[in-house]
């Protein structure tokens, strides 16, 4: 059996909560790949979901989020660089935010390749009152850099930012350099505790030939932690609680006198901005509003896909492993009986491609290519249940806990190409679709357009909706 080489800080098992009635076991993180949920599964009570089509013609939609501040507007992002406003069910004319046109030059934002533009945007969590809000995207000006910024709203223009206020209240919060043009990364979101989580991709080609992933000497790899509330000359600060927040200074060496306990927390020159590390392409990041427990869609390298779970009182610290592993699997993979240590903590899930590994036969079913975060459903008879949408087989995977172990489960199969989800204000989860793929993609403003939909139990179904066509 593979041993598994737990991270000290990170076991997570803590009771955030089960899913089911008869619940006698509290939701861990597996412990031995045996434990890591596969399809196929079965989760409590086997939920019907059907996506409801929103509003339509979006430029590759990618990203989507709302305010949580009472108006029930969603914002959904376009990749070429632009945010618009969907109000009582129609998509406002003017942009939320554009920034296509305040550089002397331009857009701001880099599109040159599919994994490149605006990917999210995240709202302060007291964006009501202070009017701030968030964006992740690759820098045209920076040589494709990826750049964190925060934006604030004129409240006497709620639905649109202008160029003039953009640029007048532009903060940059991170710019981190990219030497490849894949591999970002790019989701943001505010935890329970007020921080701004960012994923950030190895930072590209394949195989991580950086060893990014592993290095906590650099940003690339990882899952960042940052505390954004200070004032406007300061970017942002290291939460105290942060696992290198101390750990990554310089000190005086000493032989004797120092644990080997003690000796394990010294990461001297490690980023303090890490909150885990060992990640290949973290697009998506979703917190459960319910528990505070924290969701990773990993996006996988040739053969598999993860997701990841921290439960709310997580103290940070994990290794995902990447790149001596992808998920309960070999990096890299040469066939079906390949033999390795799994190195840090192990994922709750995971998912195949069509060729699990080099040479195998192909799958017919419960297969993808690239898992992406849609949110988590805490209705239409799920509980604390993680939905993903997979790009390219259009397939909507739950996870969740059945009380004793992970589970995940094929909940239909649809003729989209997820990008991204979030929880809208009333709870329920959106997600969007677009339909730009690496070998046929003719650029954010040329790709056929884009929808925004949103997760309903299959018998709530509006009279008179659209719904995504299903294979199956």
């Amino acid at each position: 059996m593979r041993m598994r080489l737990l991270h000290a800080a990170s076991m997570g098992m803590a009771l955030v909560g089960a899913l089911g009635t008869t619940a006698a076991v509290a939701q861990t993180v597996p412990t031995e790949p045996s434990q890591v949920a596969r399809p196929p599964g079965k989760l409590p009570g086997d939920p019907k979901i059907a996506l409801v089509k929103v509003a339509d013609g979006f430029n590759d939609p990618v990203g989507v989020a709302s305010a949580f501040d009472g108006s029930g507007r969603i914002f959904v992002v376009e990749r070429v660089g632009k945010i618009k406003v969907v109000k009582d069910g129609k998509t406002l004319e003017a942009p939320f935010l554009d920034l296509t046109k305040n550089t002397p030059l331009g857009s701001e934002v880099q599109t040159g390749f599919v994994e490149q533009g605006l990917w999210s945007v995240a709202f302060h969590p007291n964006f009501k009152e202070n009017g701030h809000f968030f964006v992740s995207y690759s820098s045209l000006p920076f040589n494709g850099a990826h750049i964190i910024a925060r934006y604030t709203v004129d409240p006497s223009s709620p639905d649109e930012v202008t160029v003039e206020q953009a640029n007048k209240s532009v903060k940059v919060i991170m710019n981190i350099p990219q030497p490849y043009y894949n591999h970002y990364g790019g989701g943001i979101a505010f935890g329970p505790d007020g921080y701004l989580y960012i994923g950030k991709g190895d930072a590209g080609w394949e195989g991580d030939p950086l060893n990014a992933g592993q290095d906590t000497k650099v940003l690339w790899g990882k899952i960042l932690r940052i505390d954004i509330n200070t004032p406007d000359d300061v970017a942002y600060s290291i939460p105290p609680t942060n696992p290198f927040a101390k750990a990554y200074q310089d000190r005086m060496m000493a032989l004797f006198g120092i644990t080997e306990e003690g000796f394990s927390k010294i990461h001297m020159g490690a980023r303090p901005e890490i909150w885990a590390y060992g990640l290949r392409n973290p697009y998506s990041l979703d917190f459960d509003k319910k528990t505070g427990a924290l969701f990773i869609a990993e996006v996988g390298q040739n053969h598999w896909e993860e997701i990841n779970w921290q439960p709310a009182d997580s103290k940070g610290g994990q290794n995902y492993g990447w790149k001596f592993n992808m998920g309960t699997h070999c990096h890299p993979s040469l066939g079906p009986d390949d033999k390795c240590p799994i190195v840090g903590t192990l994922p709750v899930a995971e998912y195949p491609h069509q060729e699990p590994y080099p040479g195998a036969e192909k799958l017919k079913d419960g297969w993808g290519c690239s898992v992406q975060g849609l949110g988590v459903a805490n209705y239409a008879g799920m509980n604390n249940v993680y939905l993903t949408g997979d790009w390219c087989s259009g397939r909507v995977f739950g996870t969740g806990w059945d009380g004793k172990k992970w589970q995940i489960q094929e909940l239909l199969q649809t003729s989209l190409q997820f990008t991204s989800g979030n929880v809208d204000e009333d709870g329920t989860v959106l997600a969007v679709n677009c339909d730009c793929f690496y070998t046929d993609d003719k650029g954010p403003l040329a790709n056929p357009p884009g929808a925004l939909w949103r997760v309903v139990a299959a018998d709530k179904v509006p009279a008179g909706a659209e719904v995504a066509k299903t294979k199956k």
